[in-house]
């Protein structure tokens, strides 16, 4: 059963320009992806209008959290 976290990770925007779901990035931080053109590569983010400004920023923030917290899971900004 999903729980509601994950539910709300699931309607949470990560790339609005391009439609894409916080979790996807998330679930691709977690599987090991260090770099924003890794994250982009995986889930599609970065290439909209916005040319990565909203979800660059995120992701940033999201990378530095999983470094300081390697052995905790990524949460959301």
């Amino acid at each position: 059963m999903i729980t509601e976290e994950e539910l709300l990770l699931r309607m949470k925007p990560g790339c609005i320009c391009k439609g894409i779901k916080l979790h996807i990035i998330l679930k691709a931080i977690e599987d090991g992806a260090t770099s924003f053109e890794e994250i982009a590569k995986i889930t599609g983010i970065g290439g909209g209008s916005c040319k990565s400004k909203r979800c660059g920023e995120k992701v940033a923030l999201l990378l530095k959290e999983s470094l300081h917290h390697p052995d905790k899971k990524t949460s959301p900004p």
